[in-house]
């Protein structure tokens, strides 16, 4: 791929900044141009890493990039039990920690949304990412008297990572199309189960390794100042719709205003974001409670001592972490494969594989809190197969937002649809969930027993909100036909001039 240098040739490049698609070309042809000139050597380094800019590399920046982000903020949840006891709080004060995250985390998107439509979106990600880094970093040093701070900090770490989860699927929905793209966007996607599953382990070895849990948050921002460098230095601006062979050819921009109406007259948009709401309520509950449950269970079951030691076991945290990747490799894999096999038999096969795997994944879920008590190698096996089930949706939820919505208001609909599914899913959840475990405990006389059955039998409202979730789901199946077509000639017109487009 050729990218714009300081005026000199390398390779016989020409002059043009624009990219290159694994589902087509988006540039002219290569020409020679008499106006160039042989590199000086102190050009040659800058040439060098323009002309790294290619698609997949991009895309796989970004995939490394959300894994940093999912991994900084599970992180926190692989050494729960050690930052519970460090500043001597309840159930629902430590579930705090992921509300206030979530909480800034969805009411930044859609100010990111609106910037990711208008500005450059890799230098917002990049601010996004060293922003984050550093608050991650000093929060380490925060003393045991000042939890309030330490409750802030993830706040301010919420507002960074927002950035990132508003703007970069759309960078990559404007360099890819079709099957590329929802094999682009898988691989992104992967970054969420995986990089949870990594923040449990780093999270955990971490502080196995230095014997003090606040080392867990002194690894991920330094990965995340390399990520940021990365994307500074190799992923390309595509132009706004490139990938669907409009860029360059969009005559008209749509205000805010109309970009917020034609959303909230999508229906598959609506009913997606509704599911996604689902997802994020189950996975933000699960990922805060369920090793600290396993652990309790263990406690039950006379397998392990209750911790009273400054250090406690990390086992729970390091086996679902593992999971975590797993299910998310396979969840993703599976679910892009699935998608695309149903779609040589039905146009809705994206919203139909999404629903089917939710409520498939009900089940499993709810048998976790049947086997539980008796066994835990049986609770990590229905683990296993839900988690596998429910991050099936990830990456084809947002391939049907690009389906659905045209490019330029695609930031603004992901940033919004991330507001949505935190509001309505895991900025209450983790608080919700310890909030319930807390007033059934105080129902009687506290006990390990106990305290375990209360926080099951909180965490028994997830698959119900999962199977909410999947008929959210079928109900996008419905308009899915409609509303991408709706899409496509909104795009057409698009390319009209002022005069003549109605959106």
């Amino acid at each position: 791929m050729c990218v714009e240098s300081d005026g000199c040739e390398i390779e016989g490049c020409s002059s043009s900044d624009e990219v290159r698609t694994l589902s087509g070309s988006m540039s002219p042809g290569l020409k020679s141009n008499p106006d160039l000139h042989p590199c000086k050597p102190g050009q040659k380094f800058r040439a060098a890493l323009l002309r790294c800019r290619s698609p997949a590399a991009a895309a796989g920046i970004l995939s490394f990039g959300n894994v940093l982000n999912y991994m900084d903020r599970y992180t926190v949840a692989g050494v729960l039990l050690d930052i519970q006891r460090h500043y001597d709080v309840s159930d629902s004060g430590i579930g705090l920690l992921q509300t206030v995250f979530i909480c800034s985390f969805m009411v930044a998107a859609p100010i990111f949304g609106y910037l990711g439509d208008r500005f450059n979106r890799k230098v917002i990600l990049s601010c996004g990412i060293f922003f984050w880094s550093i608050v991650t970093l000093s929060s380490s040093f925060i003393g045991k008297e000042y939890y309030w701070l330490f409750v802030l900090s993830r706040g301010l770490v919420g507002i960074g990572e927002s950035s990132y989860s508003s703007i970069s699927p759309t960078i990559i929905g404007d360099l890819f199309t079709n099957n590329s793209r929802t094999m682009m966007l898988s691989v992104f996607y992967l970054a969420i189960p995986l990089g949870s599953g990594l923040g449990y382990i780093l999270g955990s070895s971490a502080k196995v390794a230095a014997g003090d849990w606040h080392w867990a948050l002194r690894v991920s921002p330094l990965l995340g100042i390399t990520a940021g460098t990365l994307i500074l230095l190799f992923v390309p601006e595509p132009k706004r719709g490139s990938a669907d062979q409009m860029g360059g050819r969009i005559k008209t921009r749509t205000s805010w205003l109309c970009d917020m109406k034609a959303l909230a007259k999508n229906r598959s948009y609506v009913f997606s974001s509704l599911a996604s709401a689902a997802v994020s309520f189950a996975t933000g509950a699960f990922g805060m409670w369920i090793p600290l449950y396993l652990a309790r269970a263990q406690v039950v079951q006379k397998t392990v001592e209750p911790c009273t030691k400054e250090i406690c076991s990390s086992t729970d945290s390091l086996i679902f972490g593992a999971i975590t990747c797993v299910t998310g490799l396979l969840g993703v894999v599976i679910g892009a494969a699935t998608t695309r096999l149903c779609r040589q038999k039905t146009e809705r096969a994206d919203p139909l594989v999404c629903a089917v795997s939710m409520l498939g994944s009900a089940i499993f879920i709810c048998l976790i809190f049947v086997v539980a008590k008796k066994s835990i190698v049986g609770a990590y096996v229905c683990i296993f197969i839900g988690e596998t089930l429910l991050f099936l949706n990830w990456a084809i939820t947002a391939d049907i937002l690009m389906f659905v919505v045209i490019p330029t208001r695609r930031a603004t609909a992901v940033a919004f649809q991330s507001f949505t599914s935190h509001l309505l899913g895991d900025a209450g959840s983790p608080y919700l969930i310890g909030l319930i475990s807390d007033a059934l405990q105080q129902s009687y006389a506290t006990s390990a027993l106990w305290r375990f059955l209360s926080l099951g039998y909180a965490l028994m409202l997830c698959p119900f909100i999962i199977v909410l979730g999947g008929m959210f789901f079928l109900a996008t199946a419905l308009f899915f036909l409609d509303d991408r077509d709706k899409a496509e000639k909104q795009l057409s017109q698009l390319s009209r001039p002022p005069s003549s487009v109605k959106v």
